[in-house]
């Protein structure tokens, strides 16, 4: 049974036995989040909770992505004409912890690019599933932006300093990465999800569901997640870049961690790094409101449009960034990102 929940052709709803469908229809763009789908994803949230003849809730993407991000580019073009997407962002994290406070299972499949947006609508989950098709990243600071959407809730936990990494490099991994590290709570060949499908819809059972699993190994090499725990734990970037450099002698991994840093946003690193570091401290709600305060302050800045433009909109050119070096980066600077809106908090 199909629901019309908005967002015409970018999404669909449907309604097998006691499970509630969420399809994302956009492969051509990687099925990147409208401020469309963000708001039809919550009012089917909104419904369903509440709903006895739905039990769970699955999301998937078509195409060879689940979820690329969020529509950044939307936002690009809006910003240049002086049109900031504020309440696009605020909608997107009450909907990232409304996933995260959904009483019923909520089940992601990530066969494909999981990127930014697309951890935003599947980590806050219950159930996580990622197979060998699985390319996770949150590559925020590539593009001048942050690690946003709960990155703030689901990185900093990871065992040896795994998400700090993973937040200042955007590197991506794959889904030994994933389920070892967390990221993901289940592993299956993508040949298994058709049956994993038919299985869920037929008897609204996950556990019978779950048969096929696989149960990959880290693809980051123990010498390699050593040297994560031990450079990037540290209390300073600036010491963590430090304990890089020195590991550099020996470590190819550690120059290529470096080179990766030299490329991203100096003032997207720096915030960043701060961001993981105050998180700690927060609880959830806490954590989101912070991160709509970056999000609002980040895309007044340059930095964000210079991104989006080399990367997105002239696809491989070289961004310009403003400052250009983290030396030139003031932690005066920084805490401006953290600072009060002036046109009010997020409400959670």
């Amino acid at each position: 049974m199909q629901i019309n929940f908005g967002a015409d052709d970018q999404i669909l709803f449907e309604q097998y036995g006691t499970i509630g469908l969420i399809r994302l229809t956009r492969p051509k763009s990687l099925n990147a989040l409208t401020h469309e789908m963000i708001k039809a994803i919550r009012r089917a949230l909104e419904a369903w909770k509440d709903d006895p003849s739905i039990a769970a809730v699955l999301i998937e993407g078509e195409g060879r992505a689940f979820c690329a991000g969020g529509d950044v580019v939307e936002v690009y073009h809006l910003g240049r004409q002086g049109k900031y997407e504020f309440q696009m962002f605020a909608d997107e994290y009450s909907m990232n912890a409304e996933i995260a406070a959904f009483p019923k299972p909520y089940i992601s499949l990530l066969d494909g690019i999981t990127m930014g947006g697309g951890a935003g609508v599947s980590v806050h989950g219950t159930h996580r599933i990622v197979t060998e098709n699985t390319k996770f990243a949150m590559p925020e600071s590539a593009i001048g932006f942050f690690t946003d959407v709960g990155a703030s809730v689901f990185l900093p936990p990871l065992e040896g300093h795994f998400g700090i990494y993973l937040a200042l490099t955007g590197n991506i991994i794959h889904w030994g990465d994933c389920l070892q590290s967390g990221i993901a709570t289940h592993a299956m060949k993508s040949e298994q999800v058709a049956e994993f499908r038919r299985v869920l819809f037929a008897t609204g059972d996950i556990d019978q569901a779950l048969v096929h699993l696989e149960y990959p190994d880290f693809e980051t090499s123990a010498d390699d997640r050593a040297l994560i725990a031990d450079c990037f734990g540290h209390d300073t970037l600036a010491a963590c870049l430090s304990a890089l450099k020195d590991a550099a002698a020996t470590s190819s991994f550690a120059v290529s961690a470096l080179e990766v840093l030299a490329k991203r946003s100096p003032t997207s690193v720096a915030v960043i790094f701060e961001q993981m570091k105050r998180a700690r401290a927060l609880p959830f709600k806490e954590r989101m409101q912070m991160e709509y305060r970056l999000a609002c302050h980040m895309i007044e800045k340059p930095d964000f449009y210079e991104g989006v433009r080399a990367a997105l909109v002239e696809k491989g050119t070289q961004p310009v960034w403003t400052p250009a070096s983290l030396d030139d980066v003031t932690p005066e600077a920084v805490d401006q990102y953290f600072s009060p809106l002036s046109h009010g908090e997020l409400e959670l």
